[in-house]
């Protein structure tokens, strides 16, 4: 058996980043061959990977670049905000996405397909799973071609974004706009590209939400009109509750449970359809402009749309698109 020295240690430490005593196990298993050493511990990464395959990674670290016409945004993702905020796994990220900006690439499977010092990407990360002992993983990444390509990265990596728009010179604007999609939240552009599976649901839920409110509105006059305060006979939790309290009688319960019953039923076998559809449209479009960029208020500047700040810019200013990552979300 090969006598492992504290400096072969070392060296191996140095050359894979992994901890002393995994480094000198390494090489007491493969007899000091650094070659066979190194490759005992990607295996060992590997396994470690599979046997982490299931577990939660929402921790980790969102990095944006902009390169003028061309912008990428990327998260990789590990299990606790203590790897996250290490400057090594920072840099880690940072030298994938400088890498992958550089390239130009535009798919998630082009970057782990990548090779950073004659080594993939994907194998890359199985080395840190080795080293660090956590799930890492490359989680997403956007890229954006546009004129002119801006991106914001919130203080702490958790959440960026990267914006284009139509022409350069508004830079300004353009960093003001990726931290208003950051700070926002918007699911679209505008009402035109939202996708209409979202459009669908939300008018479903908005339908859905009208004849509730127009049911309980209907409930709730039945009930004061009995003498019944609405808010102590909301659930039988709250009607045996109160019956305990002195605060309804035995009679006015059950004429609480046989009104609600009844003034539901038939008020919903009278609901006007075109009422409710004007209502629904009435909450889908406050959902576009609650979830628009276009529609939201410009968060900074005066009390007005992005749409009007941007028309008060450069009447020909568009967004080309947007791309937003957090963690956790």
């Amino acid at each position: 058996m090969a006598n492992i020295s504290a400096s072969d240690v070392k060296k191996l430490r140095e050359m894979t980043g992994v901890g002393m005593m995994e480094c000198k196990k390494a090489l007491t298993e493969c007899d000091g061959d650094f070659d066979k050493a190194i490759d005992y511990l990607r295996q060992k990464g590997q396994k470690m990977a599979a046997k982490r395959a299931d577990r939660d990674a929402n921790e980790g670290c969102v990095l944006a670049k902009s390169m003028g016409q061309y912008g990428a945004i990327l998260m990789l993702s590990c299990e606790t905000d203590f790897v996250a905020t290490n400057a090594d796994f920072v840099a880690f990220t940072k030298n994938i996405l400088d890498t992958a900006a550089a390239k130009h690439l535009t798919a998630k499977e082009q970057v782990l397909d990548m090779e950073i010092e004659g080594r993939k990407v994907a194998d890359h990360i199985t080395d840190q799973i080795a080293k660090i002992g956590e799930k890492i993983e490359l989680a997403h990444f956007e890229a954006l071609e546009a004129p002119a390509v801006y991106a914001y990265v919130h203080p702490g990596n958790r959440m960026g974004s990267i914006i284009g728009l139509n022409k350069d010179g508004h830079e300004e604007t353009g960093h003001n706009l990726a931290m208003q999609v950051v700070a926002m939240r918007p699911v679209a552009v505008d009402a035109d590209s939202v996708p209409q599976s979202v459009k669908d649901n939300e008018l479903k839920v908005a339908v859905e939400k009208t004849k509730e409110e127009l049911v309980q509105k209907a409930v709730d006059a039945a009930l004061k009109k009995a003498g019944i305060n609405p808010a102590h006979v909301d659930t039988d939790e709250h009607i045996n509750s109160n019956m305990g309290k002195g605060w309804i009688t035995e009679e006015q319960a059950a004429q609480a449970r046989e009104i609600k019953v009844k003034v539901a039923e038939e008020k919903a076998a009278q609901l006007d359809d075109k009422m409710i559809q004007n209502i629904a449209n009435g909450r889908l479009n406050k959902f576009f402009q609650e979830n628009t960029l276009m529609e939201q208020e410009y968060v900074m500047g005066e009390k007005e749309s992005v749409k009007a700040f941007m028309a008060k810019e450069d009447k020909e200013l568009k967004v080309v698109g947007f791309h937003r990552l957090e963690l956790g979300a």
